[in-house]
């Protein structure tokens, strides 16, 4: 009999023993599964936070795209403004000739002999001439010189023997010829000697 107590005890004992595996496997695997859940919230956090960060980021990048974009707009739109109103103070200096021309006629139509009228006249055009020339000046417009015969500033439109001038030095000025800073705005005609 001793060794049928022995063999339950036995058995008992192994059943206990597989018990408290079982329980030490389900217990784990309890931890395990909380770990895990642990885990995975934590590489969800991780992860929620990353897309916000990516989000954020998109949002600035997006906000400066616009932002940049206005700013060309803006810069486009100050161009054409700018090139639309580019002659406004040349326009403005304008009105001082014109002035002085109405002036002219205005003096001129007071009760004077002929010879008023037309001194009149001469001296309102001296001063138009003259707010021309002022306004010019002030806008860099400058006549070409007329020493010697350059084909970049001149068109000789006639050519005539002259004993006290050299070849290709400029007789007559025709009409006069422009530069606005370096830049040609009309060639001068001239008469040339041959």
């Amino acid at each position: 009999m001793d060794g049928v107590v022995d063999g339950n005890t036995q058995n008992l004992q192994d059943t206990k023993d597989e018990t408290t595996k079982e329980d030490n496997i389900v217990e784990n695997e309890t931890k395990f599964d909380s770990l895990d859940e642990e885990f995975k919230a934590k590489m969800q956090s991780k992860v929620d936070e990353a897309i916000n960060k990516e989000k954020e980021a998109n949002d600035k990048l997006l906000r400066a795209y616009a932002d940049f974009e206005n700013f060309k707009k803006q810069i486009e739109k100050e161009k054409y403004s700018a090139i639309d109103y580019a002659s406004e103070k040349f326009a403005k200096d304008l009105l001082a000739p014109i002035d002085a021309l109405q002036m002219a006629i205005i003096s001129a139509k007071g009760d004077f002999d002929a010879i008023q009228v037309v001194e009149k006249l001469k001296e309102g055009m001296e001063l138009t001439l003259k707010a021309f020339n002022t306004a010019f000046e002030k806008h860099d417009i400058s006549e070409v010189e007329y020493d010697k015969f350059d084909p970049q500033l001149h068109n000789a439109v006639m050519k005539i023997n002259k004993e006290e001038a050299d070849t290709n030095d400029i007789v007559e000025v025709l009409q006069k010829g422009y530069k606005y800073k370096d830049r040609l705005l009309r060639e001068a005609m001239v008469t040339v000697a041959n």
